[in-house]
């Protein structure tokens, strides 16, 4: 008994069990500092890859589904901002268009419509991504590297959609 205790305190941790080491500042600084004609898109996953080298076992492919987890979830935080933002913005809209007697469509409707739309497509394009490495390990981290493009893609376009920037 004694024996099995020593064999597993011995065993390496597994990164579950260990410290992951996450900020969202690369992306952050990387966007703050972009270059006259800069894409965005450079800057997605900088934060990620902080984290896989910060990380012990981040590059791992359970690391890696991890630290590209937090990073979307940071980009979410800012799609959900930036919708309720664009979300209250054509609702106002709706109601100055109602109060004149237009006709026009919906704004708030397109926008909801819209982004469940893009909810779908999201989904069925990261499952796509997973598919393509066949049933191998690499397609967790790759169908969290999707989600998180893809979030970050619709994040910035709903925080500059109809807002005049």
């Amino acid at each position: 008994m004694i024996r099995a205790f020593c064999v597993l305190a011995l065993m390496p941790v597994p990164l579950a069990a260990q410290e992951m080491v996450f900020s969202p500042v690369a992306t952050e600084t990387c966007l703050a500092n972009m270059a006259e004609g800069q894409d965005p898109d450079t800057c997605v996953g900088e934060s990620a890859n902080a984290c896989m080298e910060a990380t012990p076992g981040g590059w791992s492919t359970i690391g890696m589904s991890r630290c590209y987890d937090q990073e979307r979830l940071y980009w979410d935080a800012r799609l959900n901002a930036a919708y309720r933002l664009a979300r209250a913005e054509a609702k106002k809209i709706d109601a100055e268009m109602r109060e004149i007697g237009s006709s026009a469509p919906s704004q708030a409707d397109a926008l909801r419509d819209m982004q469940r739309a893009w909810i779908g497509f999201r989904d069925a394009s990261c499952d796509y991504e997973r598919a393509l490495w066949g049933g191998g390990t690499g397609g967790g981290p790759a169908s969290v590297a999707c989600h998180m493009f893809m979030t970050a893609e619709q994040a910035r376009f709903l925080e500059t959609a109809g807002l005049g920037d």
